[in-house]
């Protein structure tokens, strides 16, 4: 039996190496496709976000599964790279690691924004995809309706994924909604299409953002942006008409100088009339004059105000980290411990199946020769043998169910197969 994770996340690789070797939706039905030809009999499960990419497999026997190197080179090798290129970003879980690393993944205590509820969704979307596909089979179902069910654990049980602590989601939950009653009604304009523009308006987007437009000085940035979530991109020299129009502003620029002065806002104030605008100045440097915030109707958040937001939460946080982890760590003894008598099961049945055997043939001797006993006495005889096989039995199934809670009893298992020459 094997179980086996190779991929990357934002611990190992950076984003550019990230990118390189995400799969869209089709993609990872392609490629488990092409996996379940190379090694049929294999199960897979693939997990690609933003932030990781990881290829779950598992194999009744090691020689069914696909090894390291081959998982690197069918990654790399699907998106045109050169194994070479990308192994070092790559890591490996293999047994007991592989159910723990999905387990603290499930449940977010792997990703960048520790406690976000994303992740379990993702997770249970791979799963779905891999099912849909035919890719998964009882070692995958049962690793990932584990994690699920742990994921669920770890939210109900802690208060880790209670308190917001990205820079994003703090702006969007602690000031944003608290401007806003609604969002579906509002023109949100982001300036500038880095991973913090992107990350913010992934979380307005679930809040119900609709009219979205997109300004960077790199035009191919703000249309990559809007075609990879949402969004109309435009050209830099249109940013004043559309603080004009915005209700909400998310600026993240890398600009070393400020993208919006007191000046240039003077002439855009004007033309707004007043109606109230939330800004969320995420940049540093920041993006706008602090004293655009001084306008009438404008409502200026800067990075400081959410840094400490994301602090206090942060450390809220981090007492609810040694009880999640105590939830995983025994949720991962119970999977072990149940997939190690798993791995038993055939043995036993074959054990018992050659007790019953004997245990007939001897039953069907004597019985013959005492055929002058009446039927009552007969009935006796066969629970005397079934109590006789069931306490002999015992002794040796009870060692092996207690050896499977402490590991893999293969020394046992092994010895069982030779004492009773129990055959596979």
């Amino acid at each position: 039996m094997k179980l086996q994770m190779v991929g990357c996340s934002h611990h190992t690789a950076p984003v550019e190496v990230r990118e390189r070797l995400a799969f869209s939706k089709d993609q990872a039905v392609d490629a488990l496709s092409r996996l379940r030809l190379q090694y049929p009999e294999a199960e897979a499960v693939l997990l690609s976000t933003c932030n990781r990419v990881e290829l779950y497999v598992a194999s009744e026997t090691a020689e069914s599964c696909p090894s390291h190197h081959d998982v690197v080179a069918f990654l790399a090798s699907f998106h045109g790279l050169d194994p070479v290129e990308v192994f070092n970003d790559l890591f490996e879980r293999t047994g007991e690691d592989f159910v723990r690393h999905l387990f603290t993944v499930a449940a977010s205590l792997d990703s960048m924004v520790v406690g976000e509820a994303q992740i379990l969704a993702q997770v249970k979307q791979a799963y779905e995809l891999a099912t849909a596909a035919s890719s998964v089979g009882p070692l995958t179902n049962a690793a990932f309706q584990a994690a699920l069910r742990v994921a669920k654990r770890v939210a109900t049980e802690t208060a880790i994924q209670q308190k917001r602590v990205s820079i994003p989601s703090v702006a969007v939950a602690d000031y944003a909604k608290e401007f806003f009653e609604r969002f579906d009604d509002k023109k949100v304009l982001v300036i500038g299409a880095g991973e913090m523009g992107e990350e913010t308006l992934r979380y307005l987007i679930d809040e119900g953002v609709r009219d979205i437009s997109i300004v960077s000085r790199t035009m191919q940035r703000s249309e990559e942006l809007a075609t990879k979530l949402a969004g109309k991109p435009a050209a830099w020299e249109k940013l004043h008409d559309l603080l004009i129009e915005a209700d909400l502003v998310v600026s993240a620029t890398g600009a070393s100088e400020q993208v919006v002065t007191v000046a240039m806002f003077e002439e855009i104030e004007k033309a707004r009339y007043q109606r109230p605008l939330l800004i969320l100045d995420l940049a540093i440097p920041r993006d706008f004059e602090p004293a655009v915030g001084d306008f009438t109707g404008v409502y200026l958040c800067t990075i400081d105000d959410l840094s400490q937001v994301c602090q206090r939460n942060r450390r809220e946080r981090e007492k609810e980290w040694p009880r999640a982890e105590r939830i995983i760590a025994e949720e991962t003894a119970r999977f072990m411990a149940d997939l190690h008598h798993r791995a038993t099961a055939p043995t036993i049945k074959r054990l018992k199946a050659r007790a019953d055997e004997v245990k007939a043939e001897e039953l069907a001797r004597l019985l013959n020769k005492l055929a002058s006993l009446d039927a009552k006495t007969h009935g006796e005889i066969r629970q005397a043998f079934d109590r006789l096989v069931n306490k002999l039995l015992h002794p040796p199934l009870e060692s092996l169910r207690d050896e499977a809670t402490k590991g893999a009893p293969h020394g046992l298992l092994d010895a069982l197969k030779r004492l009773f020459q129990l055959k596979d």
